[in-house]
């Protein structure tokens, strides 16, 4: 007898616990309706983001055009596009490469980025009804799982959709809008993070206290603790640049760094 119960529960899951989409082929196949240039754009913005293409990584025109089917055209159309991002550097005569992440642009980005998601987790605690509340706590449990299963890419995934779910909350989608175009960097510097032995784990637990604080309706508690998860980026960013200097351009002297400005 099939058991219907646990079909019923899958349906009920949050959208949160299927896995994020894998391989190019699913890519394409959700942005089929974007230009040729958007789609190589995305699938490129994509892979440097996640460090799946690492800063320095030669990026060969011929080859995206035999694996997009495409004309050489919308390639440099979304290269462009990517270097005015700096994702990727054009250098003449020599080639298109994943650019560095800027160091200089890191500290600005993280102070504005914390400062615009502690108005919305604000928000949040102000008007969070009980079934928003317990998606958050699902995309918890998701992010657990990952810790657990050191799954990196299921983690960040998990840790997007956190941060999402909190915007839609507030109802602030413009505010969000401007997260994002301050984020592209913070997000590959997010990425090196990760692999540090409990980051995960403590990721975990500052969403957890982002959580208690809508629960319990509490905006000055809801703000201060995304404020300390978000700023502790920049109070690590020494640290993970000493890790791996050949992924920054050092245009900026982190020993001179106020790591904790108001």
């Amino acid at each position: 007898m099939e058991d219907t119960s646990n079909k019923a529960r899958a349906r009920r899951r949050p959208r949160a616990q299927n896995a994020p989409p894998a391989g190019e082929a699913m890519f394409l196949g959700a942005n089929k309706k974007g230009s040729a240039s958007e789609v190589v754009r995305r699938k490129l913005r994509e892979d440097i983001i996640s460090l799946k293409l690492v800063p320095g990584t030669l990026i060969n025109e011929n080859r995206l055009t035999e694996q997009f089917g495409v004309s050489r055209t919308p390639v440099r159309e979304a290269i462009q596009r990517l270097a005015e991002e700096k994702l990727v550097e054009v250098v003449p005569k020599s080639g298109t490469y994943v650019g560095r992440i800027p160091l200089s642009s890191l500290p600005e980005a993280i102070i504005a980025r914390s400062a615009l998601e502690a108005a919305m987790v604000r928000r949040a605690a102000q008007v969070a009804t009980g079934s928003q509340i317990t998606t958050l706590k699902a995309l918890l449990e998701q992010q657990q799982e990952a810790q657990i299963a050191s799954d990196r890419n299921a983690f960040h995934y998990a840790d997007d959709l956190f941060h999402t779910h909190i915007t839609r909350i507030a109802g602030y989608p413009g505010i969000w809008e401007l997260i994002l175009q301050v984020r592209v960097q913070i997000d590959r510097y997010r990425r090196l993070t990760l692999p540090q032995e409990g980051r995960m784990q403590r990721v975990v637990e500052e969403h957890a206290a982002i959580i208690a604080g809508i629960e319990q309706g509490n905006a000055d508690l809801a703000a201060q603790n995304m404020t300390n998860h978000l700023m502790q980026l920049r109070i690590d960013l020494e640290t993970f640049h000493d890790l791996r200097p050949e992924y920054f351009i050092h245009d900026l002297d982190l020993k001179n760094l106020d790591p904790t400005p108001n």
